[in-house]
Formats: C-alpha cells, sequence, structure tokens
C-alpha cells in the first residue's frame, strides 16, 4: 500500500500540472447546438452560469417544439429575445425581442434568412449574419444583461424592438398572454420599459432598459402607439454602422434594471464582457477533467455546460427579488435561484450539485424555504419567482434530504425540517394528504390523473422526510413517514406484477393497458408522461421490497428484462411526444426511467446494467443538433450522462450512494471543493471492452455495487478492470 500512496501522489501532480493546461481549451468541447433539433429544446445563445439572461435567436413560436424558441431545422430568424427556457417541455419567456434590419421600415415580417455556416455559438457567445439584410449580429451575457453588437457594413440601418412578443404554447395563447406592458424612450440612446405576462407561473414582471452606443435619428411606431409595445427605431452613422444594445432585465423594478446593467456591464467592451462570460464557464467546465474521444468530450462538456444553465439566480445586484406573491423581498446572500424543474432535477441534476458546486446547493435550499415563507409549502417546480405546479409529488424534498445527509448545511436546519414536514402533511394543489393518509394510495376515482405516478413518487418523498427524521432524533416522524414511504405497495397488482390504478373500494381499475401512455395535459391517466410498464420501476427508495413484491431476485430480474425487450411502442390518446428515445419500453428521453437501468446492479447482475449504459450513452446521445433523446429538462438528462459516463449514478438521490455502472471514459478527474480530487480510471476500455472485470477504490478490490459520498469527497481512486464482452462480468 505504501507504494500505491506514493504512485498516487506522483498522479496527483501530473493530474495538476496536465489539468492546468487542459482547462484552457475546455470550451472548445462544447457545443450549444447540441439539443436544438428534434426535441432536445435547448437554445444556441448567451448566458453565464445560472444567470438570469440567456439572450438567443429565434426561428420560431406558438408550438411544441419551440419551447425554447429555436429549432435548428429552419432557415429564418424572426429576432433575439433576452429570456430563454433549457430543455422544457412547456414554451414561456422570450422576453423583449430585437431584431436589426435594413431596406423597407414596413414589412409583412423582419425575419430574415441566415446559414448555419454562418452561426457561432460558445459559452457566452453567439454570432449569426443575417442574410437578407447583410448584418452581422453578436450576442453576449452577464448575470442580469446582455450586450448586442450589430455590424450593418452600411451607414444606415434600423432595430425593431417589440415587447408585445413572447415564448409561448399556441397562437391563442400568443394573442392573451400580455396582460399590461410600457416601452417608453427615456432620450435618444435609451428605452425603459416592463412587461407583465399571463405566463406558465402566473403573473410574471419583466423590466428593462435598453441603451445604444449610438442615438437614434428617428423613431417609428407600429400599430397602436398608446400600447408602446412595438417599435423602430433609425440609426446613421458617418460610416459603417456599428451598433451595441446593452439589455439590462429585472423582476423587480426599472431602476432595478439600470442598477443591474451598470454593475454588470458598467464600461466594459463587448469584447470584455464576452472574455469574462467565457471565464466563468471554464470556471465550472474545469470542476470535471475527463479523457476520452474528441465526440465523447463534445458530449461531456456540452452536458456540463447545460446542466448549470439553470436554475437561474432572480435577484438583482442588491438582492432584490419579486416573490412567489409577487411582494419584493431581498435575499441576505444576494442570491433567489428560480426555475427549479424539480420533478426533473432531483434525480441527477441536484446531487451532481452537490459534488462539484455544493454552494449552489446551499443557494438553491435557502430559495426554496424563502419560497416556502410565502406559498406555505416548498416549490414544486418554480419559474422567475412563481409556482406553475408543474409536474407531481415535492421533490423539494430530496434535495433539502440529500444536502442534509451530505453535511451541506449553509441554511436553516429546523427551518427547513419545518418546510419538508409541513408540505407533506398539509394540503395544497396536487398534493391531497388527507385522501393518500385515509387510503394509502391515491384512488383513481377520487384523484382523476396521475394517481399511481403520484402515489410511487410520494412515497418516495415520504422515505426522504423519514431519514432526516431519523438523522434528527425525531422518532414519531421517522415512524410516520418511514410508514407512508411503503405505501407504493398498495398499488402493485401481483397479479399483472406492475403498478395500476386502484379505486377508494380497493377494486382494480378496468379496463387496464399497461402500454398505454397517460399524459395529464391530454386526456389524463393514472401515470405521468408514461405507462403501468414504465412506473413500475418507481421505488428507489426500497429495491429489496421491490424485488420482494415482484416474487424475488430472479423474477424480478426477468421482469425487468422483459422492460429492456419489449416492442417499443407508445400510444394513448393524448400527447406521446415526452416518451422518446425507448429501449424496449424504457425511456431515456423522459426522466422516470432514468434510474431504471442501474436496478440490474443492486439486484446482482451488473453486467446488464454496463451492457445498457453502453447502448444509452452511444446511441441515444450524440454531438449533433439531434444529440438528445428527450427534452434536457434544465439539465437532467445532461447530468445523467455525466454520472453515467464517469461510471456511477445516484439511483435513489437522497440516499449519499451512487450505484456502479460502467464508465465511458477513459479517465476523469472531479475537482472537489474541498481541495481533493476524485479519479476515475477505466483500465482496457475500449469499443469492445465495455463490461467489468474488477473494482478498485484506492487499491484495493472492491466488492459493494456503490460507492459513498463520503468515499468521493475523501478523494483518491475508483479504478474500473474493463473487460470484452463475450467475458463474463464480475
Amino acid at each position: 500500500m505504501r507504494v500505491y500512496k506514493i504512485l498516487f501522489v506522483l498522479q496527483l501532480l501530473v493530474l495538476a500540472i496536465h489539468g492546468a493546461g487542459q482547462t484552457k481549451s475546455l470550451l472548445k468541447y462544447v457545443d450549444p447546438f447540441i439539443g436544438t433539433g428534434a426535441s432536445g429544446h435547448t437554445f444556441p445563445g448567451a448566458t453565464v452560469p445560472c444567470g438570469l439572461v440567456q439572450v438567443s435567436p429565434e426561428t420560431g413560436n406558438a408550438a411544441w417544439p419551440y419551447c425554447a424558441g429555436y429549432q435548428h431545422k429552419d432557415s429564418i430568424i424572426t429576432g433575439f429575445s433576452q429570456t430563454h427556457l433549457s430543455g422544457t417541455g412547456v414554451a414561456d419567456l422570450g422576453d423583449v425581442l430585437l431584431q436589426p434590419f435594413t431596406g423597407d421600415i414596413l414589412r409583412k415580417d423582419y425575419g430574415s434568412r441566415f446559414t448555419h455556416k454562418s452561426e457561432v455559438a460558445s459559452p457566452g457567445y453567439y454570432s449569426v449574419n443575417l442574410k437578407d439584410f447583410g448584418v452581422s449580429v453578436e450576442l453576449t451575457a452577464t448575470q442580469h444583461s446582455a450586450y448586442h453588437r450589430y455590424i450593418f457594413g452600411r451607414p444606415d440601418g434600423h432595430v425593431l424592438v417589440d415587447i408585445a412578443h413572447g415564448l409561448v404554447n399556441n397562437a391563442d395563447e400568443l394573442a392573451s398572454h400580455l396582460k399590461e406592458s410600457q416601452l417608453r424612450i427615456r432620450d435618444a440612446n435609451t428605452l425603459i420599459g416592463y412587461r407583465i405576462t399571463n405566463s406558465w407561473g402566473g403573473e410574471r414582471h419583466v423590466y428593462f432598459i435598453i441603451r445604444f452606443n449610438h442615438p437614434f435619428k428617428a423613431r417609428h411606431w407600429l400599430g397602436d402607439s398608446t400600447r408602446s409595445q412595438r417599435l423602430i427605431l433609425d440609426f446613421i452613422s458617418s460610416g459603417s454602422l456599428q451598433l451595441t444594445a446593452k439589455v439590462g432585465i429585472s423582476t423587480v423594478s426599472i431602476a432595478g434594471a439600470e442598477k443591474n446593467m451598470k454593475a454588470d456591464i458598467g464600461t466594459r467592451t463587448f469584447g470584455q464582457v464576452k472574455s469574462e462570460s467565457a471565464k466563468r464557464w471554464n470556471a465550472v467546465l474545469s470542476t470535471i477533467w475527463a479523457e476520452g474521444t474528441p465526440k465523447q468530450k463534445r458530449i461531456f462538456y456540452t452536458a456540463l455546460y447545460h446542466s448549470f444553465i439553470a436554475p437561474n439566480n432572480i435577484a438583482d445586484v442588491d438582492g432584490r427579488y419579486r416573490g412567489a406573491d409577487n411582494k419584493i423581498y431581498t435575499a441576505t446572500n444576494g442570491v433567489y435561484y428560480s426555475t427549479l424543474s424539480l420533478w426533473d432535477t432531483f434525480r441527477a441534476l441536484d446531487p451532481l450539485y452537490t459534488i462539484i458546486r455544493p454552494s449552489e446547493t446551499n443557494g438553491i435550499i435557502q430559495s426554496m424555504l424563502a419560497h416556502f415563507d410565502v406559498a406555505g409549502f416548498l416549490p414544486i417546480w418554480s419559474l422567475w419567482g412563481h409556482e406553475n405546479y408543474c409536474m407531481i409529488a415535492n421533490h423539494a424534498i430530496p434535495v433539502i434530504v440529500d444536502a442534509y445527509k451530505k453535511g451541506i448545511r449553509g441554511y436553516d436546519i429546523a427551518k427547513a425540517y419545518q418546510a419538508i414536514y409541513q408540505t407533506s402533511v398539509v394540503n395544497h394543489k396536487n398534493s391531497s394528504w388527507d385522501i393518500y393518509n385515509k387510503y394509502g394510495y391515491l384512488p383513481n376515482d377520487l384523484v382523476k390523473t396521475e394517481s399511481v405516478s403520484t402515489t410511487l413518487e410520494s412515497s418516495f418523498d415520504d422515505w426522504c422526510v423519514a431519514e432526516m427524521a431519523r438523522m434528527m432524533n425525531k422518532k414519531s416522524d421517522a415512524a410516520l413517514f418511514a410508514k407512508r414511504s411503503a405505501f407504493y405497495r398498495n398499488v402493485f397488482d401481483p397479479g399483472t406484477r406492475l403498478m395500476r390504478g386502484r379505486k377508494a373500494s380497493g377494486e382494480w381499475a378496468s379496463p387496464f393497458d399497461p402500454l398505454k401512455i397517460s399524459h395529464a395535459y391530454s386526456w389524463g391517466g393514472d401515470f405521468t408522461e408514461g405507462n403501468a410498464w414504465q412506473y413500475s420501476w418507481h421505488v428507489m427508495q426500497d429495491i429489496p421490497g421491490l424485488v420482494k413484491l415482484m416474487g424475488g431476485r430472479k423474477a424480478f430480474l426477468q421482469h425487468l428484462d422483459s422492460l429492456f425487450s419489449m416492442e417499443s411502442k407508445v400510444y394513448g390518446e393524448g400527447s406521446t411526444a415526452d416518451v422518446t428515445g425507448l429501449i424496449g419500453q424504457y425511456v431515456q428521453g423522459n426522466e422516470p426511467s432514468h434510474h431504471v437501468a442501474y436496478l440490474y446492479a443492486l439486484a446482482g447482475s451488473p453486467a446488464n446494467t454496463q451492457r445498457i449504459i453502453r447502448q444509452i450513452t452511444t446511441t441515444l446521445y450524440d454531438d449533433t443538433p439531434e444529440g438528445l433523446s428527450g427534452n434536457d429538462d434544465c439539465g437532467q438528462m445532461s447530468a445523467w450522462y455525466i454520472f453515467s459516463a464517469m461510471g456511477f449514478y445516484p439511483l435513489n438521490p437522497a440516499s449519499g450512494q451512487y450505484v456502479l455502472g460502467a464508465p465511458q471514459l477513459k479517465q476523469a478527474h472531479i475537482r472537489l471543493p474541498n481541495g481533493k480530487i476524485f479519479r476515475v480510471i477505466a483500465r482496457g476500455l475500449s469499443v469492445s471492452n465495455y463490461l467489468v472485470k474488477q473494482v478498485r477504490l484506492n487499491g484495493r478490490l472492491y466488492s459493494k455495487p456503490y460507492i459513498t459520498h463520503k468515499d468521493l469527497l475523501d478523494g483518491g481512486t475508483l479504478e474500473f478492470v474493463m473487460m470484452p464482452v463475450n467475458k463474463q462480468s464480475r
């Protein structure tokens, strides 16, 4: 062991030298166009880690493919808005659209053709040439502000400013989403205003300031000028017109937007802001050094990039923000995180933050508790500070419990427990605890949609509450929630060995089609964006109990084999757009399946986990615009890849354990906030050598199917010895 320790120290020195040179070039591996095609719903524009602003081009609107405003297949850019969602399945934001153009002022539309050859995108930067107008557009961003630079190539040009615009789900919403707005001219260089929209999260306030480096020479209101929504500005210069526009954003006030812009940009040049944005991204990317093929590194580092676009800190530079009740509050730590897509991100994205950015985890929890103070329950899916009640259960709970279990404690612990307890016992929308407690499940004749999925996911949350109660020596609470965590058993039908809708009488719901997709927003059903086969594995808190229900280990593994080998068909009376990326009935493109491949490892068949992980990472992830098999969902799809490529995954995301799979990268080095380094090495990894023969942790043979968070934080080396597929796994 002494020799091993010496070698380990030497390896760390090599890593420090090698890594120092590598971090400078990590930005080149990020391709923001990955996920902008098909149903990835990402955007290619400029933002900073967890920033309020995401300035990006838009190519369409009012349809599901345009949740982020951009589809790679399109050839027309309609403008550049300051805010966008990343990878969601619902459209919103798209605030304050600007479009530079030349020629006629009054025209049918202000879109321009473009080619992908003229587009450039990297972390914090985007550029394109608007072919029809001969205008070169560059974009960069800060925390609260966007910076536009337009080169017209002629001495005159125009800019459309449109605050009526917004990203919506359909044409009817486009006509009604704007509740109130104002666009005013402060002086010949400056516009100010606000817009209040009826959005996904309710009434949303956006305040802005736009400052041009040149004064405009004329103005033209489009439509009814009294409504102050669409304005064209004319600019003229003595030579080739080069125009910049600084756009500050705030949820609080115009004064807040101006203060943000001054603090974020001030007198800095476009190039300086672009450089600072790149440095901020490099700091995030350099937390993990990955060795793999160029394609693997493009997928990996783009996934890491996408993992830090949301959540978004919506607080102004002075800490003020608009809360869930639209009142103004002040975050004493200067941070208020929103865009919390918790049904998605609790599974892998939030656990990833606990490893490489626990400071963000603390900030997220503090923001959740501030939301609780106003709403009376923890956030379910919060957008710009508002609750939209999208999805099911209360998955802020596992995020808090996971952090507490891992020793992340930069928040009021007593208040955190009060919040998870109250959220779990006081009825609120989509959480009917009186019915749940009375029956031990949610009867589908009393809870008309998603009754089975909500029972399963709530029982996982209950396990999390029981864990925190146990750790805090609250014995009666621990017993209560441990009992509730077993409610999943009450919707398991032993006849079909699947989870199934059940009536208040105890009778199984009939007819029962285990392949039919349920979708609450279209036709309803007992499941959430899935079917009985996909949701029957959603018992992350009690795998031994699930194995027993299904008839023991052999029967469990056979049943799991069936999931992956069935016909890959989905059908239903409503939308099946969320159910994509299928292997049999396993769905990589939606979150309820994300832990399922790792069940093999816990059931004693790790080779099957290893085979499936290789299949998913090589066939359902790519470095193309269509490289995501479903919505990125604010980074969850990306976080799954990051963990799986490194060789482990938080199957139960509040357990403090990571189930072993098989690394897809030759090496990965995690630079931990405590100054230590955790290294993953895959000896002999190749196209054909992707099964695991042996695992060593810090030089010792390791036989457990998981490692712990403590193992990881202690630093050291996790070594996988790989073998060919025709050999037997360990």
